[in-house]
C-alpha cells in the first residue's frame, strides 16, 4: 500500500516520536506489513520538482494513494484563505492540497492530537484559525466537514496524542493493510478502539495510592496525582501505562500528570494543567463512569483506612516505610 504523510501546522513532534519505534524498528515494521512511503518531508530524499510531480500523479489517479498521513492542524487563516501555510515550492496553500489528496485516498489519518482536532495549534484566540481534519475541538466539521468519507467509506481516523505513541500509528496502519478498519473500531471521536477504549489509570504505579485517596502534594511526592495535581488519567482515553514509551516510561511514572492529550480541547481545560480544580473539596473531574455521591462515600471510607505506610509514602519523594515483611506461607 502507497503511504503519503503531509505536516501541516505543528512541531512535528509526532514524527519525532514516530522514529522511536522499535521490536521490530519503523521502517521493518511498514515493509513488513506491505507498506511503501511515497513521500515524508523527513524520512525521504526527494524534494522540490520530484516531490511535486508526486503530487500531481496522485492528484490525477496516476499513482494510487493508499493512505494519506496528515500530522498537524490545518490552518485555514487568514479569512479562510489558508495562506498562512502554503506547500512549500508552491503558491497553493496546504489545506487546498489536503483537500484534494484526501479525495483521492482509500485511507486518511489525522496523525496526533493538532491534526484531529486542532489541539494546541488551536489554543489561545486561534489567530491562524487552525483546526482538525475533520473535528474542529469537540464539534464535527473541521476541513473536511462532517460529510467526508475516504474511499474506503470511513471517516478521517484520529490517531490523536500529543504526541502519538508510535505503536498507536503503526498498529493502525497494520490494523488497516492486514484486516481493514471498520466504523465498529472507532470510538465517538474516530479514534482507534485499540488504544482509546482503555484509561491512562490502567496499570498506573500510583492506584495503590489512588485507590486509599493517598494523595501527593508536590510534583516530587509519590502519591495519587488525581486530588491536587491535575492528573486526568481516570478520564484519558489510551493506554501509556500498560503500553509503555521507549519499553519503559509514561507520564505518571516520571512524576508528571496525566493533562488528557489524547482529548479535543486538552490544551485549554481551563485551569492550571498541575492544579486540580474543586468544589467543596470534591475534585471536579472525577473518574470516567463514577457517580459523584460514590466517589464521596467512596473517598471518606479509603482515607478512614489509609494504611501509614501509604499516607507518609504519599507525600514523600522516597519510599520511607517499606512493606511490613510478615510471612506468607499458610499454617
Amino acid at each position: 500500500m502507497n503511504l503519503l504523510w503531509l505536516q501541516s501546522g505543528g512541531c512535528g513532534g509526532c514524527t519525532l516520536s514516530l522514529l522511536g519505534a522499535e521490536a521490530p524498528n519503523l521502517f521493518e515494521t511498514l515493509a513488513g506489513a506491505g507498506i511503501r512511503i511515497l513521500w515524508h518531508p523527513s524520512l525521504s530524499e526527494a524534494s522540490g520538482g520530484e516531490v511535486l510531480d508526486l503530487l500531481a500523479r496522485v492528484e490525477t489517479g496516476d499513482l494510487p494513494l493508499d493512505l494519506l498521513c496528515i500530522e498537524g492542524a490545518l490552518l485555514r487563516g487568514p479569512n479562510g484563505t489558508g495562506a498562512f501555510h502554503r506547500f512549500a515550492g508552491t503558491r497553493t496553500p496546504m489545506i487546498d492540497w489536503v483537500r484534494r489528496l484526501a479525495n483521492r485516498a482509500h485511507y486518511c489519518l489525522a496523525i496526533g492530537t493538532c491534526a484531529a482536532f486542532g489541539g494546541i495549534t488551536a489554543g489561545g484566540s486561534n489567530p491562524t484559525d487552525a483546526c482538525g481534519l475533520q473535528f474542529e475541538g469537540t464539534y464535527p466539521g473541521g476541513l473536511l466537514g462532517t460529510d467526508f468519507r475516504s474511499g474506503a467509506g470511513l471517516p478521517v481516523i484520529n490517531v490523536a496524542g500529543c504526541p502519538t505513541h508510535p505503536d498507536w500509528v503503526t498498529e493502525t496502519l497494520m490494523a488497516i493493510t492486514l484486516e481493514g478498519l471498520t466504523t465498529q473500531d472507532l470510538d465517538a471521536y474516530a479514534r482507534p478502539r485499540m488504544y482509546a477504549d482503555q484509561l491512562v489509570h490502567h496499570g498506573c504505579p500510583r492506584n495503590a495510592f489512588y485507590e486509599y485517596k493517598a494523595s501527593a502534594r508536590a510534583p516530587s511526592d509519590l502519591g495519587c496525582l488525581m486530588e491536587h495535581l491535575g492528573c486526568l488519567g481516570t478520564q484519558a482515553h489510551d493506554d501509556c501505562n500498560t503500553r509503555l514509551w521507549n519499553g519503559s516510561g509514561s507520564c505518571t511514572r516520571g512524576g508528571y500528570a496525566c493533562i488528557n492529550c489524547t482529548s479535543p480541547e486538552f490544551e485549554e481545560p481551563g485551569h492550571a494543567f498541575q492544579e486540580t480544580p474543586s468544589l467543596a473539596g470534591i475534585p471536579i473531574g472525577l473518574p470516567t463512569d463514577m457517580p459523584k455521591a460514590w466517589f464521596v462515600a467512596l473517598s471518606s471510607l479509603a482515607k478512614a483506612a489509609t494504611p501509614e505506610r501509604l499516607r507518609k509514602n504519599a507525600v514523600s519523594d522516597h519510599i520511607a516505610v517499606p512493606p511490613t515483611i510478615r510471612p506468607t506461607k499458610f499454617r
